[in-house]
């Protein structure tokens, strides 16, 4: 199969041009750093150029030819402020919307998207009285008395968290869960004017070799690990008990090529799909930070009652869905995968 990768030499993307290139795949890549073309597979199996998924001539040039797209270029992080508004939805929502015009007009029907589990905002809670609900933001004010975690919103009742499953509805809490979402709204709209096949895959908290660091977009774990390095404590926001469900890139990489061989081909009723790409095994920060620092032999983390407005609680989901029709389970285990994040290379990547 031909794929024309975005976001080609990113830290996601450097890792899907591998697996697919390994899988048998020709990539074909589209970035815009210098080695874009093949991200990091040293030119095996790989082609490809610098341009902008926002320039309509450079997308058209990629997809002469291809099979199928796989799109990972995308600004990531939760934003600064609110100046960061026109870049995300530029890069984001501007660029898939050229990237999906073009296609039609290419006649490419068969997408992976990376989307985010930044788009159910909260995750799944129950309680006792009112069953299953929908917490809304956390009140500054609750989070400055160190009460973190969110109540009802019928009774204020305690909640008991749990998995989000594909079918739970959206609610972003920040400017890049918007753009995620609008990416998965326009992608559906393109599979059902076009025909097109779609699987969403949305990524779980990723991790691993050439993660970014010391960005304001980097992951929490790329932040841990760069304290770390200085010798200094991973500093920990709230209580460290907030769950994520930590997934390795590898993993994540594996997902994308299993998606991109199984999606039914354009005008065979695929339409759109999404995937939750996670370990199910989620861990809190607090285990997480307790791991890196483990490796480095300290200091010890520290836990200090900080917090970001539009973070959420807990976020964790069930993975069944791509199990049952894509094949997927996530096999690095969370030790072994943040012992060789600890000490493994990092990159510059910015995408999805």
């Amino acid at each position: 199969m031909r794929v024309l990768l975005t976001g080609s030499a990113g830290f996601i993307g450097s890792h899907i041009a591998e697996a697919l290139a390994a899988a048998g795949h020709e990539v074909r890549g589209l970035d815009l750093r210098p080695d874009g073309g093949t991200g990091r597979t040293g030119g095996t199996g790989g082609t490809g150029e610098i341009g902008d998924v926002r320039d309509a001539a450079a997308v058209a040039r990629g997809l002469r030819g291809v099979d199928a797209v796989c799109h990972q270029a995308a600004m990531v992080g939760l934003g600064v402020d609110v100046f960061d508004l026109p870049a995300y939805a530029s890069a984001n929502v501007q660029g898939t919307a050229v990237l999906l015009a073009e296609m039609a007009r290419a006649r490419v029907g068969r997408l992976v998207l990376a989307s985010s589990m930044v788009v159910y905002g909260e995750g799944a809670y129950t309680c006792r009285a009112h069953g299953t609900v929908r917490p809304g933001p956390r009140a500054e004010g609750d989070l400055l008395a160190g009460r973190y975690e969110p109540g009802c919103p019928a009774c204020g009742a305690p909640l008991e968290p749990g998995a989000v499953q594909e079918e739970t509805a959206p609610d972003p809490r920040n400017v890049y869960a918007d753009t995620k979402l609008a990416q998965e709204h326009l992608a559906a709209s393109w599979a059902r004017m076009t025909g097109g096949t779609v699987a969403a895959l949305r990524y779980h908290n990723v991790y691993g070799p050439r993660m970014p660091l010391d960005t304001p977009y980097a992951g929490v774990a790329a932040l841990f690990r760069s304290r770390l390095e200085r010798g200094e404590a991973p500093l920990v926001y709230e209580d460290g008990r907030q769950r994520r469900d930590f997934v390795h890139v590898r993993d994540v990489a594996r997902a994308n090529v299993l998606a991109l061989e199984r999606l039914p081909d354009a005008g065979a009723g695929g339409g759109f799909r999404a995937y939750n790409v996670a370990s199910g095994e989620p861990r809190s920060i607090a285990d997480m930070a307790e791991a890196l620092a483990g490796v480095y032999g300290g200091p010890a983390p520290q836990v200090t009652g900080g917090f970001r407005l539009g973070d959420v609680r807990h976020i964790v989901a069930s993975p069944k869905r791509a199990r049952d029709e894509l094949g997927f389970v996530a096999e690095v285990p969370f030790a072994e995968g943040m012992a060789g994040f600890a000490t493994a290379s990092v990159g510059a990547g910015t995408d999805g």
